[in-house]
């Protein structure tokens, strides 16, 4: 096997890293597995909890892939046993128990997923129920042995329960050291995980010596952003992480043109976080669109780059062509779209606010949200940008309404007149 020199897997792979333990360590075992022509084995595991993902969850996967792509022998681990044990991390209470039909489905899904950042053919796909199923009482023990109660409270969460006298159940300490297990099963020489799961790793480095193996690496990815997230005072990404919750989210299964018009909702300089933890593109190519941005080239085309990339990756290359088409035709040409919505509205005044009247219509939560929109600029009628808060719309005409500047949302308003 032949791999690329040491200096430059480990400055790729380095990239976008959090917690490293150890990094000279990763570097000995990419010094020798270059002598031998022996790949390294690296893991990430999941446990399949969820129906789909978007492209926070896949920053890991992303990582994984890296290594994959220098030779490494890529292990995706379905933790089909620990997923109905239920993960502790972050918890306050108790985590609810999945059956083994929930996480099976899910399973497929995830697995699924995953492959449209993995490569399927080189990829090896694990169960931990191929070992941990097997596991006798006597093994159980010996494994719980390894480890102390002390050990377990150093987790935060774990800490903060105990200190307020709410339950923490046995087998919610058991669940680290089935993790842990896993890279002894598989003779791990890295795992990989986001910064939650950083006790969860090193357990399973403590273990693998008292088993007679060398501990794994252990490197942690960051949660990624949302897409509202913006540069700080300091200079550093700050915002929410990714979530469907925080409708900050790119879904790896959404259609490419949504896709393309959330990356470019992405801050112009918080997109390069983006590149770092997701692109496959060198660390010298992204330096040069770093520079490329401070000497003034277009934020948009550099966020067009991502788009591109992230929709080729996730459905393919003409999809990625169509939706940069479709997004320049609306959005940089000032065309509208095809579908825009028609709503009629009564009013039992002689006007009608256009704040309430974005509010009607669900293009704002609110009445206060559309003044705040009309005060910043945001909201155009009829192709014509709004400056007057308290305009008033006249019943029996029809309105073209816009609110929003990046993610601009349309409707065709008919005003009324009558009982609303």
């Amino acid at each position: 096997m032949s791999f690329p020199p040491v200096a430059e897997q480990l400055a790729l792979l380095s990239r976008g890293v959090v917690d490293f333990h150890v990094r000279g360590e990763l570097e000995q075992r990419l010094t020798a597995s270059l002598r031998s022509g022996k790949p390294l084995r690296i893991k990430a595991g999941f446990d399949p909890t969820r129906p789909d993902l978007h492209v926070g969850h896949t920053v890991v996967l992303s990582k994984l892939r890296q290594f994959q792509e220098l030779g490494h022998t890529a292990i995706l681990l379905i933790g089909d046993f620990t997923a109905m044990v239920g993960d502790p991390t972050g918890q306050n209470d108790l985590r609810p128990r999945l059956t083994k039909e929930q996480v099976l489905s899910a399973a497929k899904t995830y697995t699924d997923q995953a492959f449209k950042i993995l490569d399927r053919k080189t990829t090896e796909v694990r169960s931990n129920a191929e070992w941990l199923e097997k596991l006798a009482p006597s093994q159980l023990i010996e494994l719980m042995a390894k480890s102390t109660v002390s050990r377990m409270l150093e987790r935060k969460d774990f800490a903060e329960r105990f200190a307020e006298h709410r339950p923490i159940y046995q087998h919610e300490f058991l669940y680290p050291l089935l993790q842990g297990y896993d890279s002894v099963a598989l003779d791990c020489d890295v795992e990989l995980g986001g910064t939650d799961q950083l006790f969860n790793l090193m357990v399973g480095r403590d273990i693998m010596p008292k088993y007679g193996m060398t501990g794994q690496i252990v490197m942690t990815t960051p949660l990624l952003e949302g897409t509202d997230a913006r540069i700080g005072d300091d200079g550093k990404v700050v915002g929410k992480k990714m979530s469907k919750s925080a409708d900050n989210y790119i879904g790896i299964q959404e259609e490419p043109s949504a896709m393309y018009r959330k990356v470019m909702q992405v801050d112009d300089d918080v997109i390069f976080r983006y590149f770092d933890l997701l692109s496959g593109r060198s660390n010298e190519a992204i330096a040069q669109l770093k520079l490329d941005r401070k000497a003034g080239r277009n934020p948009l085309e550099i966020k067009s780059l991502f788009a591109t990339e992230l929709i080729s990756r996730f459905h393919d290359e003409a999809a990625a062509a169509s939706a940069k088409a479709e997004f320049d035709r609306v959005y940089s040409a000032h065309a509208l779209p095809d579908d825009i919505a028609t709503h009629t509205v009564q009013t039992d005044t002689d006007t009608l606010w256009i704040a309430k009247a974005l509010s009607m219509i669900g293009l704002v939560k609110s009445t206060g949200e559309g003044k705040r929109l009309v005060e910043q600029g945001g909201v155009e009628v009829n192709q014509q940008r709004v400056l007057d808060p308290q305009l008033q719309l006249v019943p029996g005409e029809k309105y073209l309404l816009r609110v929003g500047s990046k993610n601009r949302r349309f409707a065709y308003l008919i005003v009324q007149r009558g009982s609303p």
